[in-house]
């Protein structure tokens, strides 16, 4: 069985244009689109464009992090997919947080809250899903991080974390400690491990070569990328790459909106032989 698979950190829902200019305090404060001749910033709910962009992608499993909560029923849906959300930090207060980011999505940015969203595509190679689990592997400070363990019907089992930013020590230990847990878990299954590590393998090649030789998970995406698809019993047929900026823009008005600051990672998988 031959299995795509895709990460994406979808940066809370909001556009990333690669021209600095378009960053403006009367966009973030006034919602006022910028263009140049190429692309534009739209300061809106872009759920619909979110959920077009992957609903028309080629994947069985996606793991998004950063995804606001709301987005987790629409996405599935427009993906003819299940869903599995672990939620992971700032969503008191909910509501207050989700019309906040209806009104002005770039004002509250991270604010509207996050999760881990893990999507297996319904009746596809993977199956239905059997078995959903959240573990907390951080909860102290700078924020709450959790990884979401999700076992399909065709026996693989998929860990989606998002690990601390901008902290390669913490980071480090996030990825570790959700590693031990998602190996426990899955007993002998075969393990895909994936998400928005931050973590570079060219500056933290320890990290790799502990979840290399501690959990059997290899191999990291490139040396300058923090996201990754990890595998342990799978064959790789398709080694884990970064998609280029066009597979994530969408159009407005004849011009660009490319979606989200992190590139998705996608990645073909095949069980070995004498597995489901």
């Amino acid at each position: 069985m031959q299995l795509t698979a895709l990460t994406w950190n979808v940066f809370h829902g909001r556009d990333f244009p690669p021209d600095p200019a378009l960053f403006t305090w009367r966009s973030r404060l006034l919602g006022v689109s910028e263009r140049n001749a190429t692309h534009v910033q739209l300061n809106r709910d872009l759920l619909p464009e979110f959920a077009g962009l992957l609903a028309g992608a080629a994947w069985d499993v996606a793991l998004l992090q950063e995804c606001p909560p709301r987005f987790a029923a629409p996405l599935a849906h427009a993906c003819g997919a299940e869903p599995h959300r672990a939620l992971t930090s700032r969503n008191s207060l909910g509501s207050l947080r989700v019309l906040a980011a209806r009104l002005n999505p770039d004002l509250i940015a991270s604010g509207e809250g996050g999760s881990n969203l893990t999507l297996v595509r319904a009746g596809g190679a993977l199956k239905a899903i059997v078995e959903r689990r959240e573990v907390t592997i951080h909860s102290g400070r700078p924020e709450r991080r959790a990884v979401a363990l999700t076992r399909t019907g065709s026996g693989l089992c998929v860990a989606n974390l998002h690990a601390t930013n901008d902290r390669p020590a913490l980071a480090t230990e996030d990825a570790l400690r959700a590693a031990a847990a998602a190996t426990a878990w899955a007993g002998d299954a075969p393990l895909l491990f994936g998400g928005d590590l931050n973590l570079r393998p060219a500056e933290h090649p320890e990290a790799f070569e502990r979840l290399r030789e501690r959990f059997g998970l290899a191999a990291p995406t490139g040396p300058r990328a923090i996201d990754h698809l990890l595998a342990r019993g799978l064959e790789t047929v398709e080694p884990p790459r970064e998609l280029p900026p066009g597979r994530r823009e969408v159009r407005s008005d004849g011009l660009a909106v490319r979606l989200s600051d992190h590139a998705p990672v996608e990645a073909v998988f095949a069980t070995h032989r004498g597995r489901s």
